[in-house]
């Protein structure tokens, strides 16, 4: 019989760089994880993934203190701050613009996280990012 999920955790770790750092050993050195491991076993999940990136990541924690990851996309305000090379979005989005990303961008960023992410198609998936980069006050540029 499997051990019930006793508790979940949701962080967003950058590829490859996971440490035993208080964000992340406190959290999970309260409930009995080996944050020795955890680090191993996130950056080995990761290795694959450009080095750096911000990944959201769950962590089901069982009861005997066991662990499972689950690796999700790279975050797509992350991926989006970073084809701009801006740190922060808009404090007036819709009004005040920091960028503009291209069609063929967003596609690429799209591809990215599709095996991710619950859309059915590119289209959709390009729709969600658009509505990200809009939100940070992004405008999108039809090629």
């Amino acid at each position: 019989m499997k051990n019930k999920i006793d508790f979940y955790i949701k962080f967003q770790i950058p590829s490859q760089e996971a440490s035993p750092n208080p964000s992340i050993g406190s959290v999970l050195g309260q409930r009995g994880i080996n944050i020795i491991e955890f680090c191993k076993d996130f950056n080995d999940k990761t290795k694959n993934i450009e080095k750096g990136l911000l990944i959201s990541v769950i962590v089901n924690i069982y009861s005997d203190k066991t662990f499972l990851l689950s690796i999700k996309s790279p975050v797509t305000s992350f991926l989006l701050k970073k084809e701009l090379n801006i740190n922060l979005g808009s404090k007036n989005p819709g009004k005040d613009f920091i960028g503009s990303i291209s069609m063929d961008k967003i596609n690429n960023i799209s591809n990215l996280k599709f095996k991710y992410m619950n859309g059915y198609d590119i289209d959709s998936i390009n729709k969600s990012i658009i509505g990200t980069a809009k939100s940070m006050g992004i405008k999108i540029i039809n090629d």
